[in-house]
Formats: structure tokens, C-alpha cells, sequence
């Protein structure tokens, strides 16, 4: 069985590039194609949600020249995404807080989530000034209101509830989550709705990450005993 969702922390183009004595500027765009091909390729497969981690609330703290090439690349990429929508079914949204952002990212971004919106092909859901604390602090402060509004019973807040204040509040958990570079640790992505994800960890650096590489992941989610704190037996 394909895992409906499918989420990554598109990890090493820094020291991909370094590898190949170039900046991480060229790192960073051959991970964003990657990504473009590695999404055409899900779809084809049969994955329904394809969640990556494009720009995490700590990577605020980069060089700013780094950054800047980071939102120029964001950028560039919209507006690709934008073209493809007119020859693909992909839709594709975001995740995060946003209002960090440029203005014409912001509306870059906009475009493209709108023009997408009634796609029925794969979803392609992008982290941006992402980091599942923030998630979680923001989506407690809109319970907390709704609670103080009277709109949601105090008695009402369990954990399907409190799911609906989350940036994924339209979407199932990731049933596989994948890291590459060879880092094992979760950088703050997606820290609810991970509870239950099969992970995946490769030393593949981000930019070499294909298809291949995807089916080798999904081979060992499928070898997985999904039991979600039950017994079988």
C-alpha cells in the first residue's frame, strides 16, 4: 500500500553544493528541482499529500545573503508552479506564518494556492516559516478564543478538536515521514501530527533524492506493523 501522506525534510543541499565546490545558492535551486520532479513522480504513484518543509521558523537565523537567495529561489519557483498548474492537476497550499513574508511573495503565493484551489490531482503542501511549536502555540490561542467566545465548550477541546486550529486542519496525519542527509532528528516539523508516522531516515543528500530512492521508503513503510498503540493479538 502507497502511505496517502507523504511528508520530507528536504535535508543537505548546503553540503551538496559544498561537495561540488559551489555555492549554496546552486544547492538550494537543484534541491528545488528535485522536489519538482520527485512531486510528479508521487503523484504517478498514487501518494495523495506530499508535505515538505521548505523554510522552518529557525531559518530566520541564516546569513541574510543565504536568505535572500532562499526567497529569490521561492520566488522563481512560484511562478513555475504557476505555469505547471495550467498543464497539471496538482494543487498546492501552504503552511506556516506567512506574514513574515514579502508582500509579493505573499501574493505570489496567494495566486498560486487560488488558482490551484479546485485541482483534483495530488496536494502539494509546502512549510513556510514553518515550525511546529508556532503550529501549535498559534492553534491554542485560536481554541483559547473560541473557547472565550463560547463557540467551543471548555469540555469541548479534545485532540480531534484542537486538530482544527492547526495550519493541516484540512488534511490527514503524514502516515510516512522522511528526512535525507543523514540527520535523525525532527527540526520542529510537523510535531503533532507526527505522533504516529512511520520514519524514514537516509544518508541521500536532498538535491540526489529521486524516485528511487521514494519507492525504497515506501518499501519499508510497508514492511511496518502500524499499530498505533494497540495490540493485534
Amino acid at each position: 500500500m502507497v502511505p496517502k501522506h507523504v511528508a520530507i525534510i528536504m535535508d543537505g543541499n548546503g553540503r551538496w553544493a559544498k561537495a561540488r565546490l559551489l555555492g549554496k545558492a546552486a544547492g538550494h535551486r537543484a534541491g528545488a528541482q528535485a522536489l519538482r520532479k520527485l512531486a510528479t513522480e508521487a503523484e504517478k504513484i498514487g501518494v495523495k499529500f506530499l508535505t515538505v518543509y521548505a523554510f522552518s521558523t529557525e531559518n530566520w537565523k541564516r546569513p541574510q545573503d543565504e536568505i535572500d537567495s532562499l526567497m529569490n529561489l521561492l520566488r522563481d519557483y512560484i511562478q513555475q508552479y504557476i505555469d505547471d498548474s495550467k498543464k497539471n492537476e496538482m494543487r498546492i497550499s501552504t503552511i506556516g506564518d506567512l506574514s513574515k513574508l514579502e508582500p509579493d511573495l505573499r501574493e505570489k503565493i496567494r495566486d498560486l494556492e487560488s488558482m490551484t484551489l479546485a485541482k483534483k490531482g495530488m496536494r502539494v503542501i509546502i512549510a513556510l516559516n514553518y515550525g511546529g511549536r508556532d503550529d501549535i502555540v498559534r492553534a491554542a490561542r485560536k481554541a483559547a478564543l473560541a473557547v472565550a467566545s463560547g463557540k467551543l465548550g471548555s469540555n469541548g477541546l479534545t485532540e480531534e478538536s484542537f486538530g482544527q486550529f492547526l495550519d493541516t486542519s484540512d488534511v490527514p496525519d503524514p502516515d510516512l515521514l522522511i528526512r535525507t542527509s543523514g540527520e535523525m532528528r525532527m527540526s520542529n516539523f510537523l510535531l503533532w501530527q507526527t505522533a504516529y508516522s512511520e520514519m524514514y531516515f537516509t544518508k541521500k543528500l536532498w538535491p540526489d533524492f529521486n524516485i528511487s530512492d521514494l519507492n525504497d521508503a515506501i518499501e519499508q513503510y510497508r514492511s511496518r506493523d502500524r499499530r498505533f498503540g494497540a495490540r493485534k493479538d
